[in-house]
């Protein structure tokens, strides 16, 4: 089975859904996450309206949606429900009072979501985010422990290697909730005294994608990979045609077991 190769839209949030399409389509992609955020083509206050056009376009263009980047309100579940997207993006962020109160209050979110979830028939998908988020796999699985089927781990290769994980580890615990890998990489830079994240091509950076690869096949698991055209300097054109031959490369080297 074939993997979904997508693309995570954010470099181009001011797109309509047919220019998009034909863009991220030339590229070779044919699935995209697509922003639904205030400064997003799409927003949340216009979901409900626009959502149910803009993927129409894209799927015109021979690109289906995995998923939006966007919040838990009401309107983006019944919008993602009008239009076939399965699952909304979220990262569950740290707040001043601390990691486990944090992590109290996106359990009680996530518990609340539970019942659009249900009635819309859409996923929740949880990202592990270095810095004011919950940073590892482990700790997402841990968020997650419990809620129903419905809420899933989006897997992330560069933010896995900034928690000091291994994907051999980490893809196979969170197997059973495995709803989207993301590929990015990054390393460290020293800049004005201290260690700054950068965001880098593919074998430029701490993640090993040849080995999230090897761990996938052991887990059968032929899901949507998601390119997130996240990269600190360059051109991104440029920079995600190269990783997603780079990606396509490293999966024929570790198919998927039918």
């Amino acid at each position: 089975m074939m993997y979904l190769w997508s693309v995570f839209t954010k470099p181009w949030l001011g797109l309509p859904g047919d220019e998009l399409g034909r863009l991220i389509s030339g590229l070779g992609f044919a699935g995209a996450e697509v922003p639904v955020r205030d400064t997003a083509y799409v927003t949340p206050a216009s979901a409900e309206a626009e959502l149910p056009k803009f993927t129409a376009q894209l799927r015109a263009e021979g690109i289906e949606p995995i998923s939006v980047a966007s919040d838990l309100s009401e309107q983006v579940f019944a919008a993602c429900a009008e239009s076939g997207v399965p699952m909304i993006r979220i990262m569950a962020d740290l707040g001043p009072d601390g990691y486990a109160a944090s992590v109290r209050r996106n359990r009680e979110l996530l518990e609340s979501a539970a019942v659009l979830s249900e009635r819309y028939d859409v996923q929740v998908g949880v990202q592990p985010h270095h810095g004011r988020y919950v940073s590892s796999t482990l700790g997402v699985l841990q968020l997650l422990d419990g809620l129903p089927d419905r809420f899933k781990l989006v897997w992330d290769a560069a933010h896995d290697a900034l928690a000091g994980d291994h994907p051999a580890v980490t893809l196979e615990l969170g197997a059973d909730r495995l709803g989207i890998v993301n590929l990015k990489n990054v390393h460290y830079l020293r800049t004005d005294g201290a260690w700054k994240t950068n965001f880098v091509e593919a074998e430029e950076g701490l993640s090993d994608w040849s080995a999230v690869f090897a761990a996938l096949r052991q887990l059968q698991w032929s899901g949507p990979i998601c390119l997130t055209a996240q990269y600190s300097t360059g051109p991104v054109e440029e920079r995600l045609e190269r990783d997603l031959r780079f990606a396509v490369t490293s999966a024929a080297q570790h198919p998927s077991r039918e």
